[in-house]
């Protein structure tokens, strides 16, 4: 569809009927699933160990006759059938770019696919005249370059700074008075604190207005000091790379986030897979009906939350997610990247010095904390060396750095024990 870009909203999409949305849905359902039936050895093999062609599914309901299909289910599929498991819906001359993410994951991309992506952005408020520092990495990962993109499709002006570098952040933000941020709120308010360190008063020495936030949770508290002490204007989106980008968007009404029609979003039992009524917490199944590049159907996200039909004030239509409560799998989400057991296993099963070890994830001063607990086999070996070897294989593989090392007697650790704990708590 064209985009109309009037002053409240992206595209007409947004302002659908519900009946004119159930009935665009169901036939982008039923295209994308032919699409993918079609041209995808995967998805086929889906559709014929559940009895089913595609014309059997008629609605969004029936979809529940199909799996789920996990994460560790398409890495599998990558390493039995690469590089694409079987799920690429087109000629591999057709992929104009290629994303690598944690397993690792290999996901095709056509450019012209994901313009729609813009209007998380443009329900924050972002605009020609802004001048936005993308913080998300540009590496591997397709976070930066899918939120420049975004970025610039609303008339924005995006700086390609990725991730770290905190002080060179800092004298971007001021020398270009940037007013917009995305990334992870964490991140911001570490910019601000270590900006009020160096002997600036924020408020009065910055231009920063509105912020972007997706990859962790926002505190409430964290999001009140956020816009009455320093005046920034918060908006936060629901994103998941393996179906393609934002799945769900804040209004600047931020009464839930606003399901895109770009997908198919389920509430389900993780049990089950059966769909759940509005109000009941399941997990988000997301299938993708924007792209003829991707066979990926029903993909269990593994984060749990509900969804209410309520009618939200700013005049979009959608229902909306309500926000995000936990996790159903084994894999957690750290920093924005997630982390996941079996990968975490693999890698210190190489470490022979290792008898038994246990991965904490905590929250310290609005940041995600990543503690290693480590048993050792010999209490005489050079536990610092080892240390850093743990931190640079953890960061290449995983793509994230563990904050602290923790080498413990034997015995603290159980037998049987996670291998990620989550101890955060949220408001």
């Amino acid at each position: 569809m064209a985009i109309a870009r009037q002053d409240e909203f992206f595209d007409e999409l947004e302002t659908m009927p519900p009946k004119v949305r159930e009935e665009y849905q169901n036939q982008r359902l039923a295209e994308t699933l032919e699409h993918a039936y079609r041209n995808a050895p995967a998805a086929k093999e889906i559709f014929k160990k559940a009895h089913l062609s595609p014309d059997q599914i008629g609605s969004i309901k029936d979809l529940e006759k199909l799996p789920i299909t996990r994460k560790t289910d398409l890495i599998e599929l990558q390493k039995k059938k690469p590089p694409y498991g079987g799920l690429l819906a087109l000629t591999p001359e057709e992929v104009e770019r290629i994303f690598i993410t944690p397993g690792p994951i290999y996901e095709p991309h056509q450019i012209e696919e994901i313009k729609w992506f813009a209007k998380a952005f443009w329900a924050a408020g972002f605009r020609k005249g802004d001048v936005v520092i993308n913080s998300f990495t540009y590496h591997m990962s397709p976070a930066g370059i899918l939120f420049h993109e975004a970025i610039r499709d609303c008339g924005a002006t995006a700086i390609a700074m990725g991730t770290g570098n905190t002080d060179i952040q800092i004298q971007t933000m001021q020398t270009l008075k940037v007013s917009g941020f995305v990334g992870t709120p964490s991140f911001l308010i570490t910019l601000i604190k270590r900006a009020e360190e160096m002997g600036y008063n924020f408020r009065q020495d910055f231009a920063l207005k509105k912020a972007w936030f997706t990859g962790e949770m926002l505190p409430p508290s964290l999001r009140k000091t956020l816009e009455e002490k320093y005046q920034i204007l918060t908006a936060q989106a629901y994103a998941v790379t393996e179906p393609g980008g934002a799945i769900a968007y804040e209004c600047l009404k931020k009464s839930g986030m606003h399901l895109m029609d770009e997908y198919i979003v389920e509430i389900v039992n993780p049990e089950t897979g059966k769909q759940l009524e509005a109000g009941e917490i399941g997990e988000i199944v997301v299938t993708p009906i924007h792209n003829k590049v991707w066979g990926l159907i029903r993909f269990g996200t593994g984060d749990l939350s509900s969804y209410t039909t309520e009618p939200c004030p700013c005049g979009r239509t959608s229902s909306k997610l309500t926000g995000i409560v936990g996790r159903t799998s084994d894999a957690v989400k750290v920093r924005g990247m997630f982390v996941i057991s079996r990968e975490v296993e693999q890698l210190f099963l190489g470490f022979a010095e290792i008898l038994r070890f246990q991965m904490v994830v905590g929250r310290k001063a609005e940041r995600d904390e990543l503690t290693l607990k480590a048993e050792l086999k010999d209490e005489t070996i050079d536990k610092s060396k080892l240390a850093n070897e743990l931190i640079k294989r953890f960061q290449d593989r995983c793509r994230l750095r563990i904050d602290r090392i923790d080498f413990v007697e034997r015995g603290t650790i159980p037998e049987e024990h996670q291998i990620i704990v989550d101890e955060r708590t949220w408001e």
